[in-house]
């Protein structure tokens, strides 16, 4: 903690509350245990004012209450300015991090904590960190002491004073040195700025205590039962990935291996995708499997990385499709092109692959990938970027695996469309050979692989989708435009992920949803969740600058739903570029304008209501140099 921090916090330069308020030093001839050499204490009034809240709210004198969970101690401060309101704090005891809010009971209203010399005095905050400073034995025998002094009026004020005054110091050393080994944790940034504790994390019910210290809650206990929307128990990794295997008996070959998505270190494994492994797999043999999942949910709730999740866990390649207005039936299943000049070149060199080819099997993407001489998974995870610069000519700083890999299959896919054409032309017509180039859709289904379909509701042609109907049933199949008829393969997942609250999406036409075997809607994790994928994703560091960054994006999502406004979107992704241009520009405010702000809303007047009163509670813009 910084000493701008310390000082705003403990509020030396206050007045004193009764009965120390006529006092004209507050320098006692006492110092507490972690304070060595030194020979007297600061009174501070913050502190003061904190003890005499536990005293009276365990007497039962005063409102308010201070109660506990296993990590959080809970505060509901009354306010001596107002007579409906309360400074609220939820303090997290491991970490040291703070949410603060000034809740109005009258109004219901729910405002921005500030702690420093022209705003609140910190007094709540160390209400709320009491819990933690009495667990040392000389803080606690001086506030029974202290305790029973107030309780009986003060009979000797300067006994009370020393006593006061030890707790002071205690307190203050305890929470200013690190090196303390009675340390007590404390994020607080010299402006005094803390996360707050937004209405929707209050209706949740996650801050209700469940061991009451003092007083009678009458805010956080009308908070409904806890919701966690995250998952509650996290999945481990090794327990997840390649735990739902579809068919013991499948073998990938390199090609099919290398499309089988890696997950992060970072990504928790969601509940939907967790689930949704379980019932492919443990339906696998039944009469009617289950194949086909729909994810819904807002942008940036992790959709996509569900259905690669899904993949991962099912240890299948996984493949995607994009759907844009435009989409037609034959996107999704393969065009015919006619052959140029530039094809048919090199028919030498294409019958000797062929003869090749035909001696060891045919014509397979991984016979193909050996007879073109192209380096192999192993290749690529030792030395991925010497590998891309051998394949592309150009160097590419963190090229990965996945990126060598597309190239690779990039090359095989034209090899094995020349071959094929070269072999068996499509059709031909006046002199004219054709050749069918099949989409990445037709080969999940024919090979058995996860398919992602995303935002299908954005297709103008409603019958699009109705069209692929027959194959999505299990046993489903369709004619090419060669004449192959296409059946599904058992273990082919078809996995839709759309937003319907996107600007020009559609609703799905009954008879495909009727053909998902899970619907599942995908909200928005929990505060927590969002704080520790952002810091994993962008490598940021500053806790206490992500979490302010989470509750300002929580907090105009919930703005622009109770506003209306739907010209634009906030969300994870949102978030992510904002902590990111951050790091680049050293200032959350101006960064905000042109990453979470900008794509919010095109209309200047709705972005300047949410820059007042979402943004700048938390960021306020820096001031120019005069």
């Amino acid at each position: 903690m910084t000493p701008a921090a310390a000082t705003n916090l403990f509020a030396y330069s206050r007045h004193l509350p009764v009965p120390f308020d006529k006092l004209t030093d507050k320098k006692v001839k006492v110092a507490s245990k972690y304070s060595p050499g030194s020979t007297e204490a600061t009174l501070s009034c913050s502190m003061l004012k904190a003890i005499h809240a536990l005293c009276d709210t365990m007497r039962g004198t005063s409102e308010g209450a201070l109660g506990q969970t296993d990590h959080l101690s809970i505060a509901e401060y009354k306010s001596s300015m107002n007579a409906d309101a309360y400074h609220l704090v939820v303090y997290n005891r491991d970490t040291g991090n703070l949410m603060a809010s000034v809740y109005d009971k009258n109004t219901e209203t729910n405002e921005v904590y500030t702690l420093n010399s022209k705003n609140r005095d910190g007094a709540a905050v160390l209400f709320a960190v009491l819990p933690k400073l009495l667990k040392d034995p000389e803080f606690s025998e001086h506030f029974d002491n202290y305790r029973l002094m107030r309780e009986k009026g003060y009979p000797v004020l300067d006994d009370a004073k020393k006593e006061a005054a030890y707790l002071c110091d205690n307190a203050y050393r305890r929470v200013t040195d690190d090196k303390c080994p009675a340390h007590v944790k404390l994020t607080l940034d010299k402006g005094g700025n803390l996360t707050r504790i937004s209405s929707t994390q209050m209706d949740s019910g996650a801050y209700t205590p469940t061991n009451v210290i003092s007083g009678q809650f009458t805010i956080f206990t009308n908070s409904a039962p806890v919701i966690i929307k995250g998952a509650g128990v996290v999945v481990e990794h090794k327990d997840f990935v390649g735990k739902y295997t579809l068919n013991t008996a499948r073998t990938l070959n390199p090609l099919e291996r290398m499309l089988v998505p890696t997950l992060p270190d970072w990504y928790i494994i969601p509940k939907e995708a967790e689930d949704i492994c379980k019932h492919a797999c443990q339906t696998t043999g039944k009469s009617m499997p289950m194949r086909n999942f729909l994810l819904r949910g807002p942008a940036g709730t992790g959709k996509t990385m569900g259905a690669q999740a899904i993949a991962a866990g099912l240890g299948l390649p996984y493949v995607k499709y994009t759907c844009s207005a435009g989409t037609e039936i034959y996107d999704f299943i393969g065009q015919i092109f006619p052959e140029t000049d530039s094809m048919t070149t090199g028919d030498e060199q294409l019958d000797k692959e062929l003869e090749t080819l035909n001696a060891m099997g045919g014509i397979t993407y991984e016979n193909v990938s050996k007879v073109m001489n192209l380096p192999e998974l192993d290749d690529m995870d030792y030395d991925p970027e010497g590998v891309y610069q051998s394949l592309t000519g150009q160097e590419k700083e963190g090229a990965s695996s996945q990126d060598c890999m597309a190239v690779v299959l990039n090359r095989v896919t034209e090899k094995v469309t020349q071959l094929s054409k070269r072999a068996e032309p499509v059709e031909e017509k006046n002199g004219q050979n054709y050749t069918y180039v099949e989409t990445d859709f037709i080969k999940a289904l024919k090979n058995g692989y996860v398919v992602e379909i995303q935002e299908p509701t954005t297709i103008m042609q409603p019958g699009v989708l109705v069209g692929l109907n027959s194959l999505l049933e299990q046993t489903g199949s369709i004619t090419l435009p060669t004449g192959e008829i296409i059946q599904r393969h058992p273990d082919a997942v078809v996995v839709i992920t759309t937003n319907v609250t996107y600007e020009g999406c559609r609703g799905l036409n009954q008879s495909v949803i009727d053909r998902m075997s899970l619907v599942r809607d995908v909200e928005l994790p929990s505060m927590e969740v969002m704080v520790q994928r952002a810091m994993s994703v962008t490598g940021c560091e500053d806790e206490n600058m992500v979490s302010q960054m989470v509750q300002v994006t929580n907090d105009m999502a919930e703005y622009m739903h109770k506003n209306q406004i739907t010209d634009g979107i906030c969300g994870m992704r949102s978030l992510i570029d904002w902590i990111i241009s951050t790091e680049i520009t050293g200032d959350p405010y101006t960064s905000a304008l042109y990453t979470i702000i900008s794509k919010a809303t095109a209309d200047p007047m709705d972005r300047e209501a949410i820059i007042s009163t979402v943004l700048e509670p938390f960021f306020a813009p820096k001031r120019k140099a005069s």
